[in-house]
């Protein structure tokens, strides 16, 4: 894609790489991974400067866009206006219609951008991945693209959650992007046990999430318990 809307991502990942580097720098681990065509991108979401480390992280030519919380981003006309040109935000609500919002996303991913979201839906406020809600893996599954995950880390200790008039401490972020879980695959597999794909792919991206953190967490879960992340991909290697 060429255009103002490259011009606009270049100067963004320029920006953020910037201000990265003057506090500490930034590590990008993994960008090989990235999948030649647009995906969704998903990680863990431990500071407001997680959105600064991926956007200065990707290429600029993914042109990404960010789902963030219209409760809070999008409250006023000046923060909504500094959010979508600083970070190419777009609202997605938390309290009734997000899946609604996310699904609306799939026109980014039609049109060349990849899509970040933070499946957990808030900073994690004592270092643990959340549960991952399902809407990303949904939307990577409705729009036939990888879901790519990204394990962030550094962020929360260079702006912690709740101390936004604190100064931020100098510190190295580090961004490690992980191996694509292609859903449709995933589909293929589970047809045979009346499987989840979307459930199956949402452990799986945080199972991948987690270890590029290298760091225990709790286990996914879902309705009916513990899910065994990567169910279908397991399978897959055993036969």
């Amino acid at each position: 894609m060429t255009g103002p809307g490259l011009a606009a991502a270049v100067a963004r990942r320029a920006l953020w790489r910037a201000v990265l580097t003057l506090m500490g720098g930034l590590r990008v681990d993994g960008e090989p991974a990235l999948p030649a065509g647009p995906c969704v991108i998903v990680a863990n979401h431990g500071s407001h400067a997680d959105t600064a480390a991926l956007i200065a992280a990707l290429p600029a030519r993914r042109q990404p866009a960010v789902a963030a919380a219209a409760d809070y981003w999008f409250r006023g006309s000046l923060r909504s206006a500094i959010c979508r040109a600083l970070c190419a935000a777009f609202p997605v609500r938390r309290t009734g219609g997000g899946s609604a919002d996310l699904a609306a996303a799939a026109r980014l991913l039609a049109a060349g951008h990849d899509v970040i979201i933070y499946p957990e839906g808030t900073r994690s406020r004592d270092g643990q991945t959340g549960q991952f809600h399902r809407g990303a893996a949904g939307l990577a599954a409705a729009a036939g693209v990888p879901l790519v995950p990204a394990g962030i880390s550094g962020t929360a200790a260079l702006l912690p959650p709740g101390r936004a008039t604190r100064r931020p401490r100098r510190v190295t972020v580090i961004v490690r992007i992980g191996a694509p879980v292609i859903i449709a695959e995933l589909a293929e597999r589970l047809v045979s046990d009346g499987g989840d794909a979307v459930a199956d792919a949402t452990g799986e991206a945080r199972a991948r999430v987690v270890a590029l953190l290298g760091a225990p967490q709790v286990p996914q879960t879902t309705a009916t318990g513990t899910r065994s992340p990567g169910r279908g991909l397991r399978r897959r290697r055993s036969g």
